[in-house]
């Protein structure tokens, strides 16, 4: 895959080292996570989370930086092959020099489209530079040119810029979010584009299409659509219905990653024949590999993408399947950067950093939720790389592995040998008792600990439950250790069991 996209960036070269003149376009969607954030025009319905107009607007938000250069070109005349990289917000293109005023106009229509549909919440932003120069020149002037036009968007506007905006009417929007596109785009095998509305996508008709696919395809748009069935099959399943089909506790949540340092792995690159595969090659591992793993039997009822994009991903549905999920999801990310990414130096792009947030009722808007779980990742990546907020806690991957071993053990002693869940709750206060401690400068003996700890796992005398018993109490507090300084995982697990052994 890796030598075809750089016989394609060669062919590329060939083909435009003929104009008389080449200039780079790059653009760029702003504010997209306000945009996934507004809520609808009309109000939250009664019954319902609000999935189908998130998964819409997602599904816009991804197809725009995708179609919008594919488009470009079409409408000028120009060969699909100067389309360098797109999708992940972004894209750039290779143009020459004379189609520059064509490509403004085309850009300008859709723009002001982009900001109507998006009541101004989104931006399509764009610059140019000439192709001249050392790659990281070139670089620094096209980001120049974006991070002019994000902190003052109305340089150029002139006397425009002090008349008020014409709101348009938002329902008419969000209807076309979530019932033209949604699951429409889900089931879609084209998606087209129209010049009349520059900035709107369609399924399966406009004046130029494209195919849908989630394996990279020259003539096709790489997306990540799954959507978990509802119980007739006919329908994506709601919230509500996800929540049904977790283990335990019905509850449901949201999954989101996103890869540590992608932009310094990036600004890293010194040509752009590395930044065009280096791109395509994240962006083909979250499309992919994700569509792949939520088609798997224990995932393909129990989650539903919102999108992929170019490093982070975001996924809904049952809250023990997106535990799964991410776990399986950082396994293939670390095979897949020590396959592709072992001639880079360094550690930038070759993590991921995820988080879930869990709804607090089964109706909860499922934007509230995506919400909360962007601010739970942005905590886990201000603490640590390549790690996890989960239940309440940030943890180190290869600690999620020990919190999942100590889940099971607890699991264990309440089904083979009947526990009362209350020593669950128990087992928390120690914790709770541990944090008083810390803030009190105390410290508490191991055989205190452990004294304490067989109070709550008094009973039976059996071998098995006498060996599940001491490999819980050396798993909390660690081995040889004279002072407790209880384990982190610890506290997963124990929440873990709880929802896995609640009904």
């Amino acid at each position: 895959m890796f030598s075809g996209i750089c016989a394609k960036v060669r062919v590329s070269q060939d083909f435009t080292a003929s104009m008389p003149e080449q200039i780079l376009l790059q653009g760029k969607i702003l504010g997209t996570e306000e945009f996934l954030l507004a809520g609808p025009a009309e109000g939250r319905p009664a019954r319902s989370a609000g999935e189908d107009l998130l998964a819409g607007r997602s599904q816009w938000m991804t197809l725009l930086c995708e179609v919008l250069p594919r488009a470009l070109l079409a409408e000028l005349g120009l060969a699909r092959i100067l389309l360098g990289s797109s999708g992940g917000g972004q894209f750039l293109v290779v143009l020459p020099g004379t189609a520059l005023e064509a490509a403004e106009d085309f850009l300008n229509a859709a723009a002001r489209q982009v900001a109507d549909l998006s009541s101004h919440q989104a931006r399509l932003v764009w610059s140019v530079t000439d192709n001249l120069g050392d790659w990281a020149v070139i670089r620094k002037r096209l980001n120049d040119g974006l991070l002019r036009q994000r902190h003052a968007p109305l340089a150029d506007a002139g006397v425009s810029a002090f008349q008020p905006f014409v709101r348009n009417h938002q329902s008419d929007a969000d209807t076309y979010f979530a019932k033209e596109l949604g699951a429409k785009v889900r089931e879609a095998q084209k998606i087209g584009w129209s010049p009349d509305n520059p900035a709107k996508v369609t399924p399966g008709q406009g004046k130029h299409t494209w195919t849908l696919t989630s394996n990279l395809s020259p003539d096709g748009i790489m997306l990540a659509r799954h959507a978990a069935p509802s119980d007739d099959g006919k329908t994506a399943a709601p919230v509500q219905t996800l929540a049904r089909r977790a283990q335990g506790r019905s509850i449901w949540g949201v999954l989101r990653g996103d890869v540590d340092n992608f932009g310094l792995r990036v600004r890293r690159v010194h040509s752009i024949e590395e930044h065009v595969p280096l791109s395509v090659l994240y962006k083909q591992f979250f499309a992919g590999e994700l569509e792949v793993l939520c088609s798997l039997p224990e995932f393909w009822r129990k989650v539903s993408i919102l999108y992929s994009g170019g490093d982070d991903f975001a996924v809904y549905g049952s809250w023990d399947a997106l535990i799964a999920l991410a776990r399986e999801v950082q396994r293939l990310f670390h095979r897949f950067t020590e396959e592709n990414l072992k001639d880079y130096p360094g550690a930038e792009g070759k993590t991921i950093s995820m988080a879930i947030a869990l709804a607090p009722e089964t109706y909860y808007p499922l934007a509230s939720v995506y919400e909360e779980a962007g601010r739970n990742l942005d905590l886990a990546k201000a603490a640590d790389k390549d790690c996890i907020y989960l239940l309440g806690r940030i943890l180190e991957w290869r600690h999620l592995n020990d919190a999942a071993e100590l889940k099971d053990t607890v699991t264990r002693l309440i089904h083979d040998f009947r526990m009362s869940r209350q020593f669950l709750y128990q087992l928390r206060s120690i914790y709770r008792h541990e944090a008083y401690a810390d803030v009190a400068g105390e410290t508490q003996r191991t055989w205190r600990f452990q004294r304490r700890f067989n109070r709550i796992l008094s009973g039976t005398r059996d071998r098995e439950f006498q060996k599940l018993r001491t490999h819980l109490i050396t798993e909390l507090v660690g081995r040889r250790s004279a002072e407790v300084k209880l384990r982190p995982a610890g506290l997963v697990a124990l929440e873990w069991a709880r929802l896995v052994t609640e009904v």
